[in-house]
């Protein structure tokens, strides 16, 4: 899959992330190596996983959202309000949940 995903792509994507629910919180410590790779982690099993940032975090959620894609080797679907929604294609061709 190339880097850019298209409007449609991403439009699908943000319609499957309405209805699942943020799986990890992002605090006061932002971004940890230990969340860094438990994000990962869910990614190779879900595919889309949608993350929350509390008010107690004082970093940039554009930011955050940039390093998590970066460090899971993800794309950032959106950043809505505290949200952040990220997606990255299983490696194992069978098990892919998501077709674009």
């Amino acid at each position: 899959m190339s880097n850019k995903m298209t409007s449609k792509q991403r439009s699908k994507l943000k319609g499957l992330a309405m209805t699942i629910d943020p799986i990890f919180q992002i605090g006061k410590g932002s971004l940890t190596p230990q969340l860094t790779e438990a994000v990962g982690d869910a990614l190779e099993k879900r595919e889309l996983v949608k993350i929350s940032v509390l008010k107690n975090c004082d970093d940039n959620i554009n930011a955050i959202a940039e390093a998590l894609a970066e460090r899971t080797k993800s794309q950032v679907v959106q950043v809505i309000g505290k949200k952040i929604v990220l997606f990255k294609y299983q490696t194992d061709e069978k098990k892919r949940k998501i077709e674009l």
